[in-house]
């Protein structure tokens, strides 16, 4: 396999989990804005192919962020300095693109986007902005929380945990450090 090919292969594994995640968390984000806004679960109002590459956009968005170097400011201490960092960081990229996905939506008609901005602030429903903004804020923390635990753990541990078949005997050996036993091996 060439070079170019196995970067790519190896991108395309690293984007996966990320859009994927996004993917479902904005399909869920646009159920709940319809129910919010039109009063009803409106599935003709969820444009999925503009999700898609939302997802695509967020996920690659999360691969840059996580390159550099201050995203993971503390490796060393608990998990819980890592996912409160890191979910500031994304949740603020978060309210970034979904406050200029609701300019974009009136930037057709308004003509500029200082104009759209302005039809924007004039028209909006704050309660339903933030109540989104808390439903992002849940997913974020979830797929951070997550993906440090995986960052940890190493991913081979986290699909036996999830996907494989645990044996009887493997249990929480000791919780000091962290000392997990799965089918017999200790990391």
């Amino acid at each position: 396999m060439s070079k170019f090919v196995s970067v790519l292969v190896k991108e395309f594994k690293e984007l996966l989990p990320p859009t994927i995640f996004f993917f479902v968390a904005l399909h869920l984000v646009a159920f709940i804005r319809s129910l919010l806004e039109v009063g009803s679960l409106d599935v003709s109002a969820v444009n999925t192919t503009s999700i898609f590459i939302g997802s695509l956009i967020l996920g690659k968005a999360v691969l840059l962020a996580d390159l550099l170097p201050f995203i993971n400011r503390y490796p060393e201490k608990p998990l819980a300095y890592n996912i409160v960092w890191k979910t500031a960081i994304y949740f603020v990229m978060a309210t970034g693109i979904h406050y200029l996905e609701r300019v974009l939506e009136n930037w057709k008609s308004a003509g500029s986007f200082t104009a759209a901005n302005e039809r924007m602030l004039a028209e909006i429903i704050w309660p339903h902005f933030w109540g989104i903004q808390i439903i992002l804020l849940i997913l974020v923390v979830g797929y951070v929380s997550f993906h440090e635990i995986s960052r940890v753990l190493g991913l081979d541990i986290v699909r036996t945990l999830f996907f494989g078949k645990l044996p009887e005997q493997s249990r929480v050996k000791d919780i000091g450090p962290i000392h997990i036993s799965v089918e017999g091996r200790t990391d």
